[in-house]
């Protein structure tokens, strides 16, 4: 069984991610790059400069380490074969700092989505 949710750097359901896990029940994080919002977040910018990593790369590479599948959305190659190379660990104390990331209020043009919009 899968449970596809909206996982990410600044939205992490960590209770209904443990659940998942408990259960036996595979969880796909949608969107691990926040629909491209993750991008412009400073502190996050900084933090992959400091593992020597793309954004995209330390999102992917957190979904992962939260023991999930990411599923990053590209039609572009090199895009794809970046995202590809996360072959890396996050420090415990760096997770931490993810997981309690500031929520991201405004999604740009995709707040329009209801999993955006908070109306789910």
């Amino acid at each position: 069984m899968v449970n596809q949710i909206l996982l990410h750097i600044s939205n992490t359901p960590s209770e209904l991610v443990e659940f998942c896990q408990k259960n036996n029940i595979a969880v796909e994080a949608y969107s691990p790059i926040a629909h491209g919002e993750i991008l412009d977040q400073p502190e996050i910018v900084k933090m992959a400069e400091a593992y020597g990593v793309t954004v995209p790369q330390l999102c992917i590479r957190y979904v992962l380490q939260l023991g999930a599948v990411a599923l990053p959305k590209t039609a572009n190659p090199a895009h794809m074969e970046s995202n590809a190379q996360v072959d890396f660990e996050i420090k415990a104390e760096d997770m931490e700092t993810l997981k309690n990331f500031k929520h991201i209020e405004n999604y740009g043009e995709s707040s329009g989505f209801p999993v955006y919009g908070g109306k789910l």
